[in-house]
């Protein structure tokens, strides 16, 4: 039964238990001795260690995506704990309880869905209604579209975290539509709801949440579009200008193409689904990097990737993930 887990360890800990090793990656010191830098997971999150001794047999003992017996001990680089790595064996998937590695949401999954369900009835455009029954027919993807994960780290990263993410959104832009005149609200919520439907096949989630090969080469946009052309040929007569529109959505959601967006939003609704999109990404990043900080403190640690502190006025921010 594992007892140590990520989130709890602090510079101090010894260590021997099992985890998922999700990144492995051999490096050269100054010297030119071989060391080995781990990112290790868990439920909880993720731990950076370094191996500094019996480097080649540590490295051969497992790859990136197996679960590992690791003994070492916590100390403490660059303001973080990292694990110091003396010994790491292979540990078979088939003893270990899947729960133990893997965040997930602690929200009804299924009545999420059931709420994503219900937006798409409410639609009036004849072609984005059949649209969604295709997706909601095929019971491959919506298993898929249940459990999966909406990114590595930043947002939305545990089990469950793209349907939270996606419902999130089609809320938002059923309010946003009601409050502009003139926003095609079908539409907005759609691309709400498909704008990350490429992250089903972008990320593998079996050990640890991480990129396919798939997304490594094609990201999440293009296997997205992929998968919407699909549906649509199952579909007649839908009015090419509209589909464009739609797809137009999921190629500029990340607004820039700094940001990764194959072209910048070029339509009111796209521009809203942009900006949708951020927000809600952020709140939850944020939310989710104060719900692990010390609720004694009136201000957070510094958040590297936003790169700022944040108040939390003594307390956390009460979580709202839809």
């Amino acid at each position: 039964m594992k007892k140590n887990f990520i989130a709890a360890l602090v510079p101090g800990d010894i260590v021997d238990d099992v985890f998922a090793l999700a990144e492995k990656t051999m490096l050269q010191k100054k010297d030119g001795n071989p060391y080995l830098n781990l990112v290790l997971a868990d439920r909880s999150g993720q731990i950076k260690g370094v191996v500094w001794d019996n480097v080649q047999a540590i490295a051969s003992a497992a790859g990136a995506g197996d679960f590992v017996r690791v003994s070492g001990n916590v100390s403490e680089y660059r303001g973080t704990p990292q694990l110091v790595v003396k010994s790491m064996t292979a540990f078979s998937a088939d003893d270990v309880n899947a729960e133990d590695f893997l965040p997930a949401t602690d929200l009804d999954v299924e009545q999420l869905f059931e709420r994503v369900v219900k937006l798409t009835h409410s639609f009036t455009t004849p072609w984005l209604k059949r649209l969604f029954e295709a997706f909601w027919q095929d019971e491959a993807f919506v298993a898929a579209f249940k459990i999966a994960p909406a990114a590595k780290r930043m947002h939305h990263a545990y089990l469950g975290g793209l349907l939270v993410h996606c419902l999130s959104m089609a809320v938002l832009a059923d309010k946003v539509a009601a409050h502009y005149n003139g926003l095609d609200r079908d539409l907005l919520i759609a691309g709400a709801i498909l704008h990350d439907v490429g992250k089903l096949r972008e990320f593998d989630y079996t050990v640890a949440i991480d990129y396919s090969d798939e997304g490594r080469l094609l990201s999440h946009i293009v296997i997205g579009l992929e998968m919407i052309d699909r549906k649509l040929q199952q579909i007649p007569d839908v009015p090419r200008d509209q589909a464009n529109l739609l797809k137009h959505m999921i190629v500029s959601h990340h607004g820039e193409p700094a940001f990764g967006a194959l072209e910048p939003p070029k339509t009111v609704e796209a521009v809203v689904l942009h900006y949708i999109d951020d927000l809600d990404s952020k709140i939850n990043a944020v939310r989710e990097f104060m719900a692990k900080e010390d609720p004694s403190q009136s201000w957070t640690s510094y958040h590297r990737i936003l790169g700022r502190h944040f108040y939390m006025g003594g307390g956390h921010a009460p979580r709202n993930e839809d």
